[in-house]
């Protein structure tokens, strides 16, 4: 089967699952659709092993068809990305800007250095000994917050103002520089770059200030472009575009094209929209993007959960595997409070942001791209029974699915608390 109909299959699939879900789960879409397709895995997984092994081999092949990695790193992130842009309020953003740039940057780097530490020693506990580069690689994938899942289910709960542009903000810019920041480490680990701080700073530099500038300039052409025509569809047509060819682009150029996505929506969103667009456009800008952004959200979140079938379960890493979700929310506890200590002697915030924050860094498909991206074969331990790619996946595959169903469907409380403190007239800590 190729792979354009097997898209079609699983995009229904995960639409009728939607469908379903409003009529008897009926919690948030993306999490339901998540925990439908991890049914199906654990159902097809359980068939495969008792009366019907060729289900379960089918199965993964079908799954096997779609690159998740390049799907995503390579495809639909671009559109995801462009979209959240789009939907960037640039005033309010400012409002928040050195918030959002210390946990951006910061952030991740705490978080980022508490996951490595924190798996060094207890891959040394477990006789699974990792090198230090791999808790690194293992750290800068898992510590940026996924925007796809963040702008999926956080942002749709209406948090309070000052709390939501941060957590939307962070999860758009660490995205793309938690993605560099991979990318980085990966070409020290298995590129064989240098190691120093001289290559590694250039190499992320290109990265990341090459992917904001191409982004600008991408914003600034759509922008002259689309104020050339008064054609309502042409205009629409234009936006797609960005994504598409200038997503290419800059993957083809070496630079960041998350960050390239978010900026040139950002640009888009906050500038065209108002000056460059007809008024027929300006009406349906926002629900064309929409309609998009919810339906290869859709096609997203049931690959994350039909991507059980492709995880290698070791008996070995099973205890890596359930402490690797309290590591992390230590380091992201630890990126939030840290930099909260310095925010709350300049501005007050609501009492609740730490922990919404914390609880709200979701990780999503992106972290299973960028592990599933790791080169097969590298041996752990001293039977060299643990692949370095399974233990990752399996790591990374534990907190995705922990994050988006516990975290996802547990953070609703905190956000209603702290819009409720908001109207008693107690938003500050």
């Amino acid at each position: 089967m190729s792979v354009y109909y097997t898209l079609c299959f699983l995009a229904a699939m995960a639409i009728t699952i939607a469908f379903v879900n409003q009529y008897i789960m009926k919690i948030q879409t993306t999490i339901a659709i998540t925990s439908g397709a991890l049914a199906i895995s654990i159902l097809m997984l359980i068939l495969g092993k008792t009366t019907w092994p060729e289900l379960q081999q089918h199965a993964v092949e079908v799954v096997k068809t779609v690159d998740f990695g390049s799907f995503l790193l390579q495809g639909i992130l671009g559109f995801l990305l462009f979209a959240g842009g789009l939907g960037i309020n640039l005033p309010a953003l400012k409002s928040q800007k050195w918030e959002i740039s210390v946990l951006v940057i910061v952030g991740v780097l705490i978080s980022t250095l508490v996951v490595a530490g924190g798996l060094w020693l207890l891959t040394y506990m477990a006789a699974i000994p990792l090198p230090f580069i791999y808790c690194l690689l293992f750290g800068t994938l898992i510590s940026p917050t996924d925007p796809i899942a963040v702008l999926a289910i956080v942002k749709k709960l209406g948090a309070p103002e000052q709390i939501a542009i941060q957590v939307e903000g962070e999860s758009l810019f660490n995205d793309g520089i938690g993605l560099v920041a991979f990318l980085t480490i990966f070409a020290v680990a298995f590129n064989g770059n240098e190691a120093s701080v001289g290559s590694v700073m250039t190499l992320f530099t290109h990265e990341a200030v090459g992917g904001i500038i191409f982004g600008a300039l991408l914003g600034l052409m759509s922008h002259i472009m689309i104020s050339a025509t008064d054609d309502g569809s042409m205009e629409l047509l234009m936006t797609l575009c960005v994504p598409t060819a200038g997503f290419a682009m800059a993957n083809i150029l070496g630079v960041s094209g998350a960050l390239a996505m978010v900026v040139a929506g950002i640009i888009v969103g906050n500038w065209t929209r108002y000056t460059g667009f007809s008024e027929q456009s300006q009406k349906y800008l926002d629900h064309f993007w929409h309609l998009l952004d919810e339906f290869l959200n859709a096609l997203l979140f049931l690959l994350i959960g039909l991507a059980m079938l492709l995880v290698d379960f070791h008996w070995q890493a099973w205890i890596l595997m359930v402490l690797s979700v309290p590591l992390v929310l230590a380091g992201r506890f630890a990126s939030v409070a840290i930099p909260y200590i310095g925010f709350r002697r300049v501005r007050s915030y609501n009492r609740y942001s730490v922990r919404i924050l914390t609880w709200g860094g979701l990780r999503g498909g992106l972290s299973l791209a960028m592990a599933l991206s790791i080169p097969a074969g590298i041996k752990l331990g001293s039977d060299g029974q643990v692949e370095l790619r399974d233990l990752i996946l399996m790591m990374t595959y534990a907190i995705v699915l922990f994050s988006i169903i516990v975290q996802g469907m547990t953070i609703t409380p905190m956000i209603n608390k702290a819009k409720a403190a908001e109207k008693a007239g107690f938003p500050i800590d």
